[in-house]
């Protein structure tokens, strides 16, 4: 037998101990809310400065051009081609 399931099993059950001490502990817990404020607030300015980008984008760019004219009704243009079908076989040929 091999020793590497005890050590997988130490390594996917590790969990950190919080500090005994009160103060540390509520010290730790403010840091850790503080940090999350952070990223949010971060994050709303990402979001913001991606909508600024696209807005400024779309006045440089000005109106989009205009779209071709409609077609005849039940009209469907393109390029086609006939393919003819062919039998299925079962060998290998």
């Amino acid at each position: 037998m091999t020793p590497m399931p005890i050590f997988v099993h130490r390594f996917f059950t590790y969990t950190p101990s919080k500090p005994r001490h009160p103060l540390l502990r509520l010290a730790l817990g403010l840091v850790g809310l503080v940090v999350l404020a952070f990223l949010v607030v971060a994050g709303l300015f990402v979001g913001l400065g991606m909508l600024m980008f696209a807005a400024v984008r779309r006045m440089v760019r000005g109106n989009p051009a205009a779209a071709a004219p409609q077609q005849v009704e039940g009209v469907i243009e393109g390029e086609y081609s006939v393919v003819t079908k062919q039998e299925a076989t079962l060998s290998l040929r």
